[in-house]
């Protein structure tokens, strides 16, 4: 029996591109998002391929990310980035208003932002 991931609740790839689009939209437009958006690359397009890849995995959906980089070990891949509670509120301030946009049920919605958040905060090595 195959069990139902997050990843089919949330409207898998479909689903995943566009929240995964409107982020770095958000990224890359909102003035409270400067800082974030600095620690990137002037062209997002890589960025995208692998946060949408890495969500695919995470979620419970093809392991796109794992296929091509192997393990995902974000701590260590964000390691050479000054990331601090400015930078980690930022980003999930560019992510809450993309799952915001992104049609799901609310439980799933919660237990979403939650587990970013948590992701989020482990990213932080500055501070």
């Amino acid at each position: 029996m195959t069990s139902i991931t997050p990843y089919d609740v949330i409207g898998g790839e479909q689903a995943i591109r566009h929240l995964v689009d409107r982020f770095y939209f958000y990224m890359d437009t909102l003035p409270e998002a400067q800082g974030i958006r600095a620690i990137h690359q002037p062209d997002l397009a890589s960025a995208n391929s692998k946060l949408f890849k890495f969500m695919s995995g995470w979620l419970g959906g093809p392991d796109l990310f794992a296929q091509e980089f192997g393990h995902p070990m974000l701590r260590a891949r964000h390691f050479p980035f000054a990331i601090g509670e400015a930078e980690r509120d930022q980003w999930m301030l560019c992510m809450n208003k993309a799952i915001a946009e992104t049609p799901m049920d609310s439980r799933l919605e919660a237990n979403l932002k939650n587990a970013l958040q948590e992701l989020a905060t482990h990213m932080i090595n500055e501070g």
